[in-house]
């Protein structure tokens, strides 16, 4: 495990790696809105993909590096999260396919940044739809705007509400709500099996 401070324009960023023997990829997680890298969901994506042969990097955004427990504006996560996969692709992960992930707040900020960060595939854990109780407000456009291979970890009595499987997109629904610790067993089983298969083709 290696941690870094990366610089990024809204403030340093802490990366803490955990590299796989033989990295076939990287996958770059981010925290929830109000929570940190510690959150038993991650740990559990970050265990399954070092088993899978990935290398991860759980990123902190500015905000809580400060010590800030408001979340900052999307568009400061969004340029945090690229700078730092940017620092990333070049000084540790070069020439590895990036797939982009979170949990939360985290999983719409690679949602909406894997394009421009050009990832290959995408992980949702607990992807927040809409605020609780407020159906009409909905984020699923950012998730539908994903145009590589995406996983949905989703807990069956989240509050945030549940997405459908779409075009590219594979949902796992599994015991719990929005913290998904109620099945950690379960996450870490979805999340090596797609990693398993998303990456197989990118494979020479």
């Amino acid at each position: 495990m290696t941690s870094r401070v990366v610089d990024t324009p809204h403030g340093p960023a802490r990366v803490v790696l955990h590299c796989a023997p033989e990295g076939r990829a990287a996958l770059l997680l981010g925290h929830g809105a109000g929570g940190g890298i510690d959150a038993p969901d991650l740990v559990a994506a970050a265990r399954a993909a070092v088993d899978a042969g990935v290398h991860v990097a759980l990123v902190e955004q500015p905000y809580r590096v400060a010590g800030r427990r408001a979340p900052a504006p999307a568009t400061h996560l969004d340029a945090a999260w690229l700078a730092v996969a940017d620092d990333l692709g070049s000084r540790w992960f070069d020439d590895l396919p990036l797939v982009f992930g979170g949990r939360s707040s985290g999983a719409r900020v690679a949602c909406r940044t894997s394009a421009e960060g050009q990832a290959v595939a995408v992980l949702c854990l607990a992807f927040p739809v809409h605020p609780p109780g407020k159906p009409e407000k909905t984020r699923l456009p950012e998730l539908d705007a994903v145009e590589v291979s995406a996983l949905v970890v989703q807990g069956e009595n989240d509050p945030f509400g549940r997405p459908g499987p779409a075009h590219h997109r594979e949902v796992v629904v599994l015991p719990g709500d929005h913290n998904l610790k109620a099945d950690l067993d379960g996450v870490h089983r979805a999340v090596g099996e797609w990693l398993a298969r998303v990456l197989r083709p990118l494979e020479v």
